[in-house]
């Protein structure tokens, strides 16, 4: 009872049982769901395919989300529901310098490094900003990243003169597909990338314990010789940084963008993520690998949905239901009710032994 005890109270131990839960209900309902395959994309290169596969592919999107998501999380306590149209953003800036005035090149007028960089630069800028109405003019996060929410796919549109520009250029596929002779998609591997380079950050920087520190109490961090504006500004900057990177994925995908779909309703999967990751909304203490595994999970939950019939427009319903009990059972009451029910129960117990 000790261990079971234990175990429960780690906080990866939610997503995990959460990937548990649905690893079983897809071996039950169709064995099938695991049947990895190997086949030929469009270059005639061979791939592997699968459910499991997509999972890796679209899961390593949010799983780059995730990580500036958590930051921003446990500083501010709250959320950025903008992330999706900062992506819209990040995408239309790199086909614009890729694209230059021709919306379809024969040739690159940038090179795609270049771009990226660029891409970067602005997607950072676009943090910035909700960084400074959050942590200079104290407005709370989803109302001040409410404005980008809003204009961001506008502003996307209107970079590139509401034109779809399209890229002819290979070796910029190979981002959002496969590199020649590798069959596993390159979106895994640029997450892969990404998570090591936020666990050297917080290995070999104060980030991480500045950021808990700010969110778990803001008054008390400062007192202590810290600068907790300056903290919730950089978690948004870098939050920026992660959405470059996924802007840069989703148009690499199909070498083209389309401003009011792409990335639809990935904040809140991001937002979900951290949720199941353990980590309290509100802000404090975090886990990173937690929220990168709710990551995963959520997009094992979503191709499961797929798989079994339900309609696109109806996946944030179910998500949503996840959310609310994600929140009720992280809230504090709930919490002191579940350990009071839970010493009942050994009490019980061990009175019957």
């Amino acid at each position: 009872m000790q261990m079971l005890k234990k175990i429960t109270k780690q906080q990866i131990f939610i997503p995990i049982a959460a990937l548990l839960i649905l690893a079983i209900f897809n071996l039950i309902a169709d064995p099938s769901f695991y049947k990895i395959t190997f086949s030929y994309n469009s270059a005639g290169q061979p791939v592997m395919t699968g459910n499991l596969i997509t999972i890796l592919d679209s899961g390593s999107e949010l799983a780059i989300l995730a990580i500036g998501m958590t930051l921003v999380t446990a500083a501010c306590g709250g959320q950025d529901i903008s992330v999706g149209a900062a992506v819209a953003i990040s995408g239309s800036v790199l086909l614009r310098v890729l694209c230059g005035s021709n919306t379809r090149p024969e040739t690159l007028q940038a090179p795609i490094i270049v771009a990226f960089l660029v891409s970067c630069a602005v997607a950072m800028l676009f943090g910035a900003f909700n960084g400074v109405l959050v942590a200079y003019f104290k407005i709370q996060p989803m109302v001040a990243t409410l404005i980008l929410f809003t204009a961001g796919r506008s502003i996307a549109a209107w970079i590139n003169n509401n034109e779809l520009p399209v890229i002819s250029e290979p070796r910029f596929g190979y981002f959002g597909g496969y590199i020649p002779g590798i069959p596993i998609p390159t979106p895994f591997f640029i997450a892969i990338l990404c998570i090591v380079v936020a666990v050297l950050l917080l290995k070999f920087t104060n980030l991480g314990l500045y950021t808990q520190a700010v969110g778990i109490n803001e008054n008390s961090s400062r007192l202590n010789g810290l600068n907790p504006a300056l903290i919730k500004f950089l978690t948004f900057v870098l939050l920026g940084l992660c959405v470059a990177v996924v802007g840069l994925i989703k148009v690499s995908r199909f070498s083209t963008i389309n401003y009011s779909v792409i990335a639809k309703d990935i904040e809140m999967d991001a937002i979900l993520a951290v949720a199941l990751g353990g980590n309290a909304l509100s802000g404090g203490k975090f886990n990173l690998a937690a929220s990168i595994l709710g990551a995963y999970v959520i997009q094992f939950l979503t191709t499961t949905l797929y798989k079994v019939k339900v309609q696109s427009d109806a996946l944030p319903a179910y998500k949503a239901v996840v959310v609310i009990l994600l929140v009720v059972m992280s809230a504090p009451v709930v919490r002191k009710w579940l350990a009071g029910l839970g010493k009942k129960l050994t009490k019980q117990v061990k009175e019957a032994v």
